[in-house]
C-alpha cells in the first residue's frame, strides 16, 4: 500500500497512453462480455416463447414430411395428454409479389384452447374462431405490418395447395412476438374436395399438451413407440428444443464470434504489454537509480506489474459497468421496437462480470510480467550504461 502513490504517479505521467490504453481494454472488456450473455440470452429467449408441458410430433425424417392425419386421435389416447392438435403448413402468399413473409397453417380449432393455453387469445375471439369456417386468428406481429384489425377480409394465395382462399379475421395473439396465422383445416379440406381433390388426410406437425412437466418425457417415449415400423415413424421433442433447432445456425455463429472475440481479447494483451515495455523502456534510467539507491529487483517487479494490472482493472470495470448500462438500454429500447424485442433477454449476470474482471486481472498481468521482469533483473551497470 506504501508504493500506491507511486504507481499513481507513474500512470499519471503520460495521461494520454493510459487514456488509450485504458480505452482499448474496456471496449474488449465490453465486446467480451456482450458476447457472453449471448448463449443465456437465446436460452431466455426459448424459454419465454416455449412451454415445459407442450411437445411436438412430426415425422422422424424431417418436418417437411407429413404423417397420417388419423394419428392425431391416436395421441389424444395416450395417457397423459391433455389434447392434441394437428397442424398443416399452408404457405400463404399476401403480396403481390407471391412471397410468403409469415408463417400460415391450417389447424383443428377445437383443440387451440386446450394445447395453447397460455396464449392470449381473448375467450370471445376464440368461440368466433370455432363458429366461423372462414375465420383465422392472427399473431399481432403480422397485424401490425400489414395494418389489419379484427373483422378485415384478407385473401392468401397457397404455395404449396392449388387454392386461393378468403379469411376473415377474427382474433388476435395478442403477443408482440407471434408472427402466426392460423385458419380452420376444415376449410381447406372443403376445398380441395371441392376440386375434386382427396381433401387434407395430412397433418405436418401434432402439437401435445401433457398434464404434467415430469411425464413429458414418457409421453414422447409412448408416442414414438406407437409409430414404429409404420410408414410415417415420429420424432418426438419438447417446444424448447423444437425451436432451438431453428436457432442451430445462430448458435454456431455465436461460437465463432465467441472465438472472434477471443482473438480480440489476445490483441489487447499484446496492445497493453507494448505499451508497458514502452513505459519501462522510457523510465530505463529512473529504474537505475532506484535499484543504485536500494530498492530491490522484488520492489521494482510489482510495482511494475502493479501499475499494468491497476490500469487494467480500473478499465475492465470501467467496461464491466458499461456493459451493464448497455444491455439495460438493449432492454427498454426492446420494450419500444418489436424488432429489438429478442435483445431484451440478453442479461449481464454475475458470471459473465466475474468473466470480464478476470479477463482485465489476466491481460494487466500478462502485460505487466514480461517488461517488468525484464526491468528487474537488468544490472544497475548496465541500464546506467545504457542511459549515459
Amino acid at each position: 500500500m506504501k508504493y500506491l502513490g507511486f504507481i499513481a504517479a507513474n500512470l499519471g505521467r503520460n495521461k494520454l497512453r493510459s487514456a488509450l490504453t485504458g480505452g482499448a481494454i474496456m471496449l474488449a472488456v465490453v465486446l467480451v462480455c456482450s458476447l457472453l450473455t449471448m448463449p443465456a440470452g437465446l436460452d431466455a429467449l426459448l424459454n419465454s416463447i416455449a412451454n415445459n408441458t407442450r411437445i411436438s410430433v412430426h415425422n422422424k425424417a424431417g418436418i417437411v414430411y407429413s404423417m397420417p392425419y388419423s394419428f392425431t386421435r391416436r395421441v389424444r389416447q395416450v395417457n397423459g395428454v391433455v389434447d392434441a392438435m394437428a397442424q398443416t403448413w399452408f404457405g400463404g402468399a399476401f403480396e403481390e409479389a407471391g412471397r410468403v413473409t409469415f408463417p400460415s397453417f391450417a389447424i383443428e380449432v377445437d383443440h387451440v384452447g386446450n394445447v395453447y393455453p397460455d396464449y392470449p387469445i381473448a375467450a370471445e375471439q376464440l368461440a368466433d374462431f370455432q363458429r366461423y369456417r372462414d375465420g383465422a386468428i392472427v399473431g399481432r406481429q403480422v397485424m401490425r405490418k400489414y395494418g389489419w384489425k379484427i373483422g378485415d377480409r384478407i385473401t392468401l394465395r397457397s404455395t404449396v395447395w392449388p387454392v386461393n382462399l378468403d379469411f376473415r379475421i377474427v382474433g388476435e395473439i395478442a403477443s408482440d412476438r407471434a408472427p402466426y396465422f392460423w385458419f380452420n383445416r376444415e376449410y381447406l379440406d372443403q376445398a380441395l374436395k371441392a376440386q375434386g381433390r382427396p381433401g387434407l388426410g395430412i397433418a405436418g406437425i401434432i402439437w401435445v399438451r401433457v398434464d404434467d412437466p415430469n411425464r413429458v418425457n414418457a409421453v414422447m417415449r409412448e408416442i414414438d413407440e406407437m409409430s414404429r415400423n409404420s410408414e410415417a415413424e415420429t420424432a418426438c421433442e419438447t417446444e424448447k428444443s423444437f425451436f432451438a433447432n431453428f436457432f442451430g445456425s445462430l448458435q454456431g455463429f455465436v461460437t465463432i464470434v465467441l472465438i472472434v472475440t477471443a482473438l480480440v481479447a489476445l490483441c489487447i494483451v499484446f496492445i497493453a504489454a507494448n505499451t508497458a515495455s514502452m513505459a519501462v523502456r522510457e523510465r530505463a534510467g529512473e529504474i537505475a537509480v532506484l535499484k543504485a539507491i536500494g530498492f530491490g529487483h522484488r520492489v521494482i517487479f510489482g510495482t511494475l506489474v502493479a501499475e499494468a494490472i491497476v490500469l487494467s482493472m480500473v478499465a475492465g470495470g470501467m467496461g464491466v459497468v458499461l456493459t451493464v448500462g448497455l444491455t439495460r438500454a438493449l432492454r427498454v429500447f426492446a420494450g419500444w421496437s418489436d424488432t429489438l424485442g429478442p435483445l431484451g433477454s440478453f442479461i449481464v449476470t454475475a458470471p459473465v462480470i466475474v468473466q470480464g474482471v478476470f479477463l482485465s486481472l489476466f491481460v494487466g498481468m500478462l502485460a505487466g510480467v514480461v517488461p517488468a521482469f525484464g526491468a528487474a533483473r537488468k544490472p544497475v551497470v548496465q541500464s546506467l550504461h545504457e542511459v549515459f
